[in-house]
């Protein structure tokens, strides 16, 4: 049974708040009274915060990850390995891979996979882009890093499909990783060791 709040104000920021993943409707009104506690000042930095980020975050021109200007600091990066192309599903995907410190190429953000129940096609993911990345001939391996399940099989394959004309090593990570597991959820440790120790793919 919901529990009836005495405020219709109250009620809308929890609504709000237990839109987010992973919040359910206690979470969300501690979270709400906790806001409340505080002064306005804060509730008002914490507000605009959240709002400049949806207004100015920018997506990098060239791996589609999420910065602060048109190319992200990975990619501006002259360090990083320009040959090797780490494929992952979503921004966390690369956060996870960073925190291992044991991958120096760069990434490619697809946004998704594909997934015909969901309604995601080819189309709707940032292939076609990397297609083109491929094409221009700097890259030498594209390691696909995306989670082991169905979904992320699928795509998989029709990518190595995709990038089968171009001369250059498919690889994917050692199945370290679980059948099923979501990649950013995978501890630093397994996933840096599925990195090094990465197959080609297919095999």
């Amino acid at each position: 049974m919901t529990q009836e709040l005495p405020s219709k104000l109250l009620e809308k920021a929890v609504s709000e708040f237990s839109k987010l993943p992973g919040i359910g409707r206690k979470t969300a009104l501690r979270l709400v009274l906790n806001q409340l506690q505080r002064n306005l000042d804060e509730v008002e930095a914490f507000a605009k915060a959240i709002v400049d980020l949806k207004k100015d975050i920018k997506y990098c021109n060239t791996c589609h990850n999420i910065s602060d200007t048109d190319t992200c600091p990975i990619c501006a990066d002259p360090r990083r390995d320009r040959s090797m192309v780490c494929v992952v599903e979503n921004v966390q995907d690369v956060m996870a891979i960073e925190n291992t410190q044991q991958f120096s190429g760069l990434y490619h953000v697809l946004g998704g996979v594909i997934s015909p129940m969901n309604g995601v096609g080819p189309h709707n993911l940032q292939i076609e882009s990397l297609t083109e990345r491929v094409k221009q001939g700097e890259v030498k391996e594209v390691i696909l890093a995306l989670s082991s399940t169905m979904e992320g099989d699928t795509t998989n394959f029709y990518i190595s499909r995709r990038l089968q004309e171009f001369n250059i090593e498919l690889t994917t990570l050692s199945r370290g990783i679980s059948v099923g597991d979501e990649l950013e959820y995978t501890d630093e440790v397994t996933l840096g060791r599925s990195i090094l120790s990465r197959t080609p793919f297919g095999k």
